[in-house]
């Protein structure tokens, strides 16, 4: 399955009942609360001493590509192009790979 693939399937679960302005505060609420429940479970990992749920992890990964389709969709623009313009970006930031020097240095 390609990422726009992932999208079009995705997007067959999206509210039809939402507003274009709705899908967008949804999509970006979304990502904000499954990154809040991924980290939960990292922190429970590593300060309560939890097993990791790599599982729970996956799952909640997956919610946040979900959120991710939804915000892309509202502006009008497909996963593939969300995710060629960050390699693109990190590889104008990046050429050689991570440099600690390069990431102390930007001003983007």
């Amino acid at each position: 399955m390609t990422i726009n693939e992932y999208q079009s399937l995705a997007l067959r679960t999206l509210n039809p009942a939402l507003s274009e302005k709705d899908v967008l505060i949804n999509g970006v609420m979304g990502l904000c609360g499954e990154a809040g429940e991924a980290i939960d479970l990292v922190k429970k990992h590593l300060h309560q001493g939890h097993d990791l749920d790599r599982e729970g992890l996956v799952k909640e990964l997956g919610d946040i590509a979900w959120y991710l389709a939804e915000t892309a969709h509202a502006l009008g623009v497909d996963l593939e192009t969300v995710l060629r313009g960050n390699i693109d970006k990190l590889c104008s930031r990046y050429p050689e790979g991570f440099e600690a020097e390069r990431s102390i240095e930007r001003h983007e």
